[in-house]
């Protein structure tokens, strides 16, 4: 018996000997340029970086890379501190006017109450060399010599005096011959009356009767 041949016709149909029309299944859409060259791309820069890794490693030029940009940094710290000198340089300058300032004040003020103290010292001084010869004077006799002190009051109202008295003495009396003064501003007059009258000693006495005093002894 001869076998039959086998044909497609020989098989009874199914769904798959009536597949839909179009695309069936998974597909991928299709990729831009950009996107299929980049891995090609990043490998390339890859390899190139290691490659200038390995070569500066083996030259030794990473050592100088590193000295750059140490040397970078130093030169921008500078510029820092010297505004940061410049900053205390002023602060310094103008705590140094202030300071100045308040020197010269006091220098001015300290001149001033000089010049006061001077003034003063000045008027003083120049009141005390004044001979004033219409202050008053007494004259006491304690030599026991009579009529003497009247003498010696008239040698001085023959110098200008205006207001001398003769008088005997009361109480204690001194050693010797002297001019008494009680204030300061008849300390010039005081030695006017001493040199008038030949005497030599003068000195200042509180409690006097009268703004001068010549007591007269042997």
């Amino acid at each position: 018996m001869a076998r039959d041949k086998v044909t497609y016709e020989s098989y009874e149909q199914d769904v798959f000997d009536n597949p839909p029309k179009g695309p069936v299944g998974v597909h991928r859409g299709s990729r831009s340029v950009i996107s299929r060259i980049a891995p090609f791309v990043i490998v390339i820069l890859v390899a190139a970086l290691c490659g200038f890794g390995a070569w500066a490693w083996v030259t030794g030029e990473y050592k100088n890379i590193l000295n750059l940009n140490t040397s970078s940094q130093t030169a921008q710290t500078p510029d820092t501190e010297k505004k940061d000198s410049s900053d205390a340089k002023s602060d310094s300058t103008h705590s140094s006017d202030t300071k100045s300032e308040n020197t010269d004040s006091s220098n001015a003020q300290s001149d001033s109450a000089a010049t006061d103290n001077a003034g003063q010292r000045a008027q003083q001084d120049q009141a005390a060399a004044t001979v004033n010869k219409a202050t008053q004077v007494r004259v006491i006799n304690a030599t026991g010599i009579s009529g003497y002190a009247g003498q010696k009051a008239d040698m001085l109202q023959t110098a200008g005096y205006t207001s001398v008295e003769a008088a005997n003495p009361t109480g204690s009396v001194p050693t010797s011959t002297v001019v008494w003064y009680q204030n300061e501003a008849d300390k010039a007059t005081a030695e006017d009356v001493a040199s008038t009258l030949g005497i030599s000693a003068v000195e200042q006495v509180q409690g006097l009767a009268a703004p001068i005093t010549v007591v007269l002894l042997n």
